[in-house]
């Protein structure tokens, strides 16, 4: 079919440029969502139960701007007018709900006169008593809600908090949605519900993005606002959504600075590599026709880039390139062996060559991110479905665009220049032939010690480590978390004894035993270094004794006191720390992200250990929220990864026999892959490297690569095995199929490698290890795999299969 075609080729490429031009005008839409929950699993029972404890107590949204004024002096009357004036500046947010800070949160620590329920608590702010600095210090010293929240230890620095209004529609659909999933937790869903179920999530969807949306806004209009005040001291801006958009805007500046340079050395690399421009225009519009027509298409269906897809742009390309160069190789090839040929015959011969082994490489390298598609973490199957589309894509637009486009151009009057990889693809020829028994020991020693590297992967999740320490970003992050107490959320939820409850008609409400057990947590729990502030019913008690003169108050004065409070300071100081329909006491602390030689996992099974020790029975503790669900995503994550990669190999192996038609041929093919995936792995192992979001893709990415190269080996070799001797067929097998093996490493290599000056520690990472990772397959392709190919030609039907 392609041939007729070929013989309209202007208008097949007209009709290409208005697909390539339609979906391009959708790739605007295309979204990149870089928050945090990206990054958790959305049905598991863990996610489940902590979004119905975040239900329960209602935790405010909220963002903090620190503030260190110059020479530290944090409650000068200077300071308090910075302070006032920059809240006076948020509250005109429409989201904006109040802004707490020295000046107007209750001083309730020192109050000496009656409780009452009118109590106004605005009576008890800075802004209503006028105190003295060298008094308002007194007041926030120690104080047990405060601290490390509003100011920090040392006094040098002062919190700003920025709270915001909840939407009503999402948290209504929210609510909606969880008891829905909820229910498949006891019984399928029958149809009715899972339609209602997806319509929910559509309303909710339009939503959740136009929230986003905002506040991206919002904390680019606080940065422009707060720079208006940096002659009067140091601003640090601390939140999730913070980090959200801080990821945003570096995976945007990464795709346009290093899309930019990597694209530049593409050409320069192609340039020098063919020596012709036809070739540099021929591959990048293959390439950009690709992206554009991916890009497009997940806008479409609503694709999304996270922190964890966001370089399957450069794998796209990756994947675009190494079809092009094959074509570009063959093709050069066929003009060679047909002088008097026509263009047109060149382009079929060409064709006819590789339209199979492109085929079969596209479908080898989807099923090598089928280890992704497996995950039940949908961030990672979504990045694996977003990288079988876009092989796809990459496959059906370069075997179109790359033949039409040649007939435009006439045939070459010289199609072979000497090549700067003469020599080196001849010496890895030698090597095959003379020294296959040492390729052999030295590829399974390699084997071995990648397995074993692989073992001593360890999983981990700080969001501060994925930022060079020299970046804005990291330097604001790392101060709140110091400071500030902490970044990563962790809840402790205690569910004491059944009782019966009590309310508002004058019975008791909060149980002293309950809150000794609390306070015990609580103490054991602020032993570990990493943990930060640590707020919970206990601190109110806490303030509530110090309001009685020091003097500990009995459990029915406690309820007493809870009444008393005005409903707003009530709301804030005690609803989020406890409720009473069940009664459950909620423990809320942030952990040190920065602290050095943290592991979150053994972090979390202490915590369990040490509360357990204090007799408490398992089933009255839960630990909840971020912490809890990224460490539990990332060892989930870690399994399912070792688990499904012997699926992925076991899909592979039965996919080469069925394109190969024979066991030891496709048992040779399998050992390129499986060293290449295994030597990454084992590298990262070695060198202390932790899988996270973004270098758990690596193994993946290996396989991908290396499948693709051993299939246009393979299939090569094959070929020149019917007619020439083991020698021979390799020989030429290296200087065709092994030439464009080389160039693809090389450019590939060395795009990936500038990714190594990212100030995104991740990119970098993935950069580097990608290019590491080619390099890997490129010498298991061209040493390894012909080693074994030239065992299997002393039993010719090995080689052979069928098609002889």
């Amino acid at each position: 079919m392609l041939n007729r075609l070929l013989d309209y080729p202007r208008t097949l490429l007209l009709f290409a440029l208005g697909v390539v031009l339609y979906f391009a005008w959708q790739s605007q839409y295309f979204e990149i969502n870089a928050s945090a929950d990206t990054l958790i699993a959305d049905n598991n029972e863990q996610y489940l139960r902590s979004r119905e404890i975040s239900q329960k107590f209602s935790p405010e949204e909220f963002l903090i701007i620190a503030f260190r004024p110059k020479q530290g002096k944090v409650f000068s009357r200077d300071s308090q007018a910075v302070i006032a004036e920059l809240s006076e500046r948020l509250l005109t947010f429409k989201r904006v709900e109040s802004v707490r800070s020295i000046i107007n949160v209750p001083l309730l620590s020192r109050y000496s006169g009656p409780l009452h329920e009118g109590l106004n608590p605005e009576e008890l702010t800075q802004q209503h008593l006028q105190l003295s600095p060298k008094e308002l210090a007194k007041r926030f010293r120690d104080h047990p809600v405060y601290e490390d929240l509003i100011v920090t230890r040392d006094m040098t620095s002062t919190g700003i908090q920025v709270l915001f209004r909840s939407n009503p529609a999402i948290e209504q659909l929210e609510r909606k949605i969880l008891r829905l999933k909820r229910r498949v937790q006891n019984a399928p869903l029958s149809e009715g519900d899972h339609q209602r179920l997806e319509q929910l999530e559509r309303q909710l969807a339009p939503l959740e993005k136009s929230l986003r949306e905002q506040r991206h806004r919002e904390v680019a209009t606080l940065r422009d606002i707060v720079n208006d005040y940096r002659d009067k001291g140091e601003f640090f801006l601390g939140g999730p959504h913070v980090l959200g958009y801080q990821l945003i805007n570096i995976i945007k500046d990464d795709l346009l600075l290093f899309g930019s340079a990597i694209a530049a050395l593409i050409c320069a690399m192609l340039l020098l590599l063919f020596r012709q421009l036809r070739w540099l225009f021929v591959t990048l519009t293959c390439c950009a026709a690709s992206l554009a027509v991916t890009l497009g298409l997940f806008a479409n269906l609503g694709l999304k880039a996270t922190v964890i897809s966001s370089n399957f742009v450069a794998l796209q390309l990756i994947l675009s390139l190494a079809l092009v160069i094959h074509l570009i190789v063959q093709y050069r090839e066929e003009a060679n062996k047909r002088p008097s040929a026509s263009q047109r015959e060149i382009v079929l011969a060409t064709l006819k060559e590789k339209t199979a082994p492109c085929f079969f490489a596209g479908l080898t390298t989807s099923i090598g991110f089928a280890s992704l598609i497996l995950s039940d973490i949908k961030p990672v199957s979504s990045f694996g479905w977003m990288m079988v589309l876009a092989m796809a894509i990459s496959l059906v637009s370069t075997l179109i665009l790359f033949p039409a486009l040649l007939l435009l151009f006439s045939r070459p009057l010289h199609s072979h220049h000497r090549s700067l990889f003469d020599r080196p693809v001849a010496a890895l020829q030698r090597s095959c032939t003379r020294r296959g028994g040492t390729i052999v020991v030295l590829s399974s020693l390699a084997l071995i010690l990648g397995v074993v590297g692989a073992l001593r992967l360890t999983v981990e999740n700080s969001f501060i480590n994925y930022f060079d320490s020299d970046t804005e970003v990291y330097q604001e992050l790392s101060f709140i978390d110091r400071k500030f107490g902490g970044s990563t959320p962790l809840d402790i939820i205690y569910t004491p004894p059944a009782r019966e409850a009590k309310g508002r008609d004058g019975q008791l409400l909060l149980r002293a035993v309950d809150i000794q057990q609390a306070q015990r947590i609580q103490s054991a729990i602020e032993t570990f270094p990493a943990v930060g502030t640590t707020l919970s019913i206990v601190n109110v008690t806490q303030l509530a004794r110090e309001m009685n003169n020091d003097k500990p108050l009995t459990e029915y004065e406690l309820t007493a006191v809870y009444w008393s409070l005005d409903s707003a300071v009530r709301e804030n100081l005690v609803s989020s720390y406890f409720t009473d329909n069940p009664p459950q006491l909620r423990i809320s602390t942030r952990i040190h992200d920065s602290l050095e030689g943290l592991n979150r996992a053994d972090l979390l099974r202490d915590l369990r250990a040490s509360i357990a020790d204090l007799g408490i029975p398992a089933e009255q503790i839960e630990l909840s929220n971020l912490l809890v669900l990224y460490q539990a995503m990332l060892e989930q994550l870690f399994e399912s990864q070792i688990l499904t990669l012997g699926t992925v190999f076991a899909a592979l192996f039965i996919a080469f026999i069925v394109i190969f038609r024979s066991l030891a041929i496709a048992l040779a093919a399998m050992a390129p892959n499986i060293l290449s995936a295994a030597a990454i792995l084992g590298i990262m192992g070695w060198l202390g490297i932790p899988l996270d979001f973004m270098t758990m893709t690596i193994a993946a990415v290996a396989m991908g690569i290396a499948v693709d190269d051993t299939i246009h080996y393979v299939h090569r070799f094959r070929k020149e095995a019917q007619q020439h001797s083991s020698a021979e067929a390799l020989r030429l097998s290296h200087q065709s199929v092994g030439y464009a093996l080389c160039y693809t490493t090389v450019i590939i290599t060395c795009g990936f490698a500038l990714l190594g000056f990212s100030d995104f520690i991740p990119s970098v990472l993935f950069g580097l290890l990608t290019a590491l990772a080619i390099v890997i397959a490129l010498f298991a392709d061209l040493m390894l795999l012909p080693v074994l190919l030239h065992y299997l030609h002393r039993d010719p039907s090995q080689v052979y299969g069928n098609d002889r």
